[in-house]
Parts: C-alpha cells; structure tokens; sequence
C-alpha cells in the first residue's frame, strides 16, 4: 500500500488552559481524531513517526516552539506539510505588545505584557513557517470557538479580545505553496453543535479526508477539500463561514485517498461534477435573469450546476479558478449579451470552453441568448454554433426544454467521419 512518505504533520488540541477559560473536550478530541487519521494506512498514509500531536499539557510554549523548529528541520523542498491547531487565539489591540497570538495551554494572562511573554505571538509563528523549506504546506486554524476566550483568572486585561483577524492569516500565507484554512471570519465562531462528537468545521473536514470528496488519482487534493467543507459547514450554521487563503497555482495534494485508492469519483460516469458551467457576466440585467430564471430552471431539473464567481476559491487566482469550473463541468453554458460580448473575462471563459472541447473532440460549448442579439457581434468560431433563444414569447418554453433534455445527455463527440453523436 502507498504512503506519504514525504509528509510531516504537527496536530495541536488545547482545552485545558491553566489561566484561562476552558474550551470544550470535543477540542481534544479534534486533534485526536485528526492524528489517527492521517496515520491510518487505509486513509491518509502519513508515516507515524513523521506526525507529532500535542495536547493539553504537552502543548506548552516551550513544546510547540520546539516542534515547530523540529518540523523545519525534517523537512525539504519536495514535502508537505500539515499543521492543525485547535485552541485559542487572541489579539492586544493597542499598545507596544498589539498583535496576534496562538495561546499555548500556559499561557500567563493577566496583562499584555505577560501575554506577550508567554503566548506565540503572530511574528513567531510566521518565522516559524517560513523556516519551513517545503512548497506545500497546509496550515488549520479551529481557533474561536463559541466558549470564546472569556475572562483571565485573575487581572481582566481590557484591550485582549478573542479570535484572530484575517489579515493574521494573510501574512501567514505568504510564500509559495502556502494555504491557509480557518474554520470561521473573525468576526464569527467556530461552532461545536449540541451532542456532536466533533467541531462543525472538524466534522466535515474528517469527512472529507475520510472518502467524502472524489478523487481519481488517489490523492486528496487542497482546492477539492475546502469545496467539499465550506458549503456543507455554512449550510449547517449560516453565521460560521469558512475561510480560504493561499499562495499557489496548483491543486496539490495533501493525502492520500483512502490509502490510494484511484477513480473513486463522486461524479457522472464521464468524470464530470458539474452539468454545466455558467458563463456570464455579473451586471444587470443578465445577473437577475441568470439568478432568477436560468439557475432555478436548471436546479429543478436535477442539474449540477456551476456559476461563474460562485465557484471560486478565495485567494486563488482567478482565471485558475475559472479553469477548474469549466473542466469540472459536462458543458459550458454561454449567456450571450451586449454585456457579455464587451466582458473580457466572458471572452477568456468561453474560449477556454471552447479550446478544450476541440482537445477532446467533443462539443463542450452551448450558447444561449436571452434578448434578441446582432450575431454579427459575435466572433466567427461562436457564429457557427447553433443557439438557444430562450426570449421568444411562443419558442421560449420549448427552448428551455430542449435546453435541459441537452444537458442531461452524454457529451456529443466526434466520430471517425468528422461528425458528432
């Protein structure tokens, strides 16, 4: 059986502070559950001496300090890297100790001053990673829960406030090969729903390190994993929204899947996640009839659907993640417009559509238009594709119809005599 020979991991879980308010079990068990999966042969495939987890009482200063600075020194170009912390974190807003910190579990604090001594501050941990030489590293933060960081023990230190900032994360993704997953907005919680064995980001992140996601090489890929947990974590509690910071171009992979196991895919039999693609352009009027009309139409018919913008990983840049949408997706569905034709991100869509339908010999690109339109506007190679009209008073109903029995064929493809079926 394959393993990941290459990847290190430093899981942390803290819920017993000496000084300050605790957080739930569930935090401990987190971690836990984390480390055993990464280990496990049958999922993840780490090697188990290349994995440190640390709680409670291991997860002092001293011993995250040095675990970080081990973590760099076992470590090369070609690793990945898996940092999990779920613990507290806290911010000193004013003053000459203002700032961001991880809250190891002694963490003395009774003022600023105490805190900064004690606590990891934001320019520590950032050293820490950057004396990492990998180019694939994963940093998770389940660091404000909704116990909050309460009040210390002993002297109330007025301008601590619980949580970390995203502007935190965004220095700590600098760098190449860097991404950065935080299970909530700093304005928000991270939740732990009544009776749950786990966090709710945690729950969904194991289930998708677990076999959730699809996977057709055996490996469990970054961009893959967040698609599969923000939707299903914000669904659950609409005031936790997940978040996503990055460095890099390549969907790389950070496990393996289900200990290798390849062409386990959650998609149709062609290897498609989505139906289609929607390509338009955000202004009205297109935006309210592609929301409104289009996209209900389509859902309702059973459609997997995926609209432009809304598929996007923040932090990733864009036209990478407007490639991984269309390839993902069976057709591409162009909303044609004056908008649209003016629109160069449009034009970039379409043509990329386009280019890999004629790689594969298939006929990825469907044109609809929903107001009548100068076809002497469009380019040549879009002229010469046969066009929904979905505006007609009479036509419109039968349009979408045929419009909805396309979508939910195979791809047409190229037969040996130049044609397609």
């Amino acid at each position: 059986m394959p393993a990941m020979e290459n990847a290190h991991a430093l899981l942390v879980g803290i819920a017993n502070y000496q000084s300050i308010n605790r957080l739930p079990e569930t935090v401990l068990k987190d971690a836990q559950d984390i480390y055993e999966l990464l280990i496990s042969p049958q999922h993840c495939g780490y090697v188990g001496d290349n994995v440190q987890l640390l709680l409670d009482g291991q997860a002092t200063k001293a011993n995250l300090t040095q675990a970080l600075t081990q973590l760099a020194q076992r470590c090369n170009q070609d690793s990945t890297v898996f940092i999990y912390i779920s613990s507290h974190g806290g911010q000193v807003e004013f003053g000459s100790y203002a700032g961001e910190y991880l809250l190891p579990v002694d963490t003395d604090y009774t003022s600023e001053e105490s805190l900064a001594q004690t606590a990891i501050s934001g320019t520590q941990f950032t050293d820490a990673l950057r004396a990492v030489p990998a180019q694939k590293i994963v940093v998770v933060f389940d660091c404000c829960h909704s116990g909050g960081i309460g009040q210390p023990k002993n002297v109330t230190a007025a301008s601590i406030k619980s949580g970390l900032p995203e502007s935190y994360y965004d220095v700590l993704k600098e760098g190449r090969g860097r991404v950065i997953l935080a299970s909530s907005r700093s304005s928000e919680f991270s939740y732990i729903l009544p009776n749950a064995d786990n966090s709710l980001f945690t729950t969904h992140l194991l289930a998708g390190m677990r076999g959730k996601i699809s996977s057709d090489d055996g490996t469990i890929c970054i961009f893959n994993l967040f698609e599969y947990i923000q939707p299903l974590v914000t669904s659950e509690q609409p005031n936790q929204h997940p978040i996503f910071k990055a460095e890099l171009e390549d969907n790389f992979p950070i496990a393996l899947y289900l200990g290798g196991k390849k062409h386990v895919v959650g998609v149709d039999d062609d290897g498609f996640r989505y139906d289609a693609y929607i390509s338009y352009v955000d202004e009205e009027p297109d935006t309210t009839w592609v929301w409104e009309t289009l996209v209900p139409r389509l859902e309702d018919a059973g459609l997997r659907i995926a609209v432009s913008g809304e598929v996007e990983i923040f932090g990733v840049a864009r036209v990478v993640n407007i490639e991984r949408g269309i390839r993902q997706s069976k057709r591409t569905v162009i909303v044609l417009s004056d908008l649209y034709m003016a629109n160069n991100i449009a034009e970039f869509e379409n043509t990329l559509a386009q280019f890999l339908g004629l790689e594969e010999g298939a006929a990825r690109l469907l044109p609809v238009c929903t107001v009548a339109i100068d076809s002497n506007l469009f380019p040549y190679r879009l002229k010469q594709l046969s066009l929904a009209k979905l505006y007609h008073p009479r036509r419109a109903q039968r349009e979408f119809k045929k419009l909805i029995e396309q979508l939910q064929q195979p791809l047409p493809r190229r037969t040996g005599d130049g044609l397609f079926q």
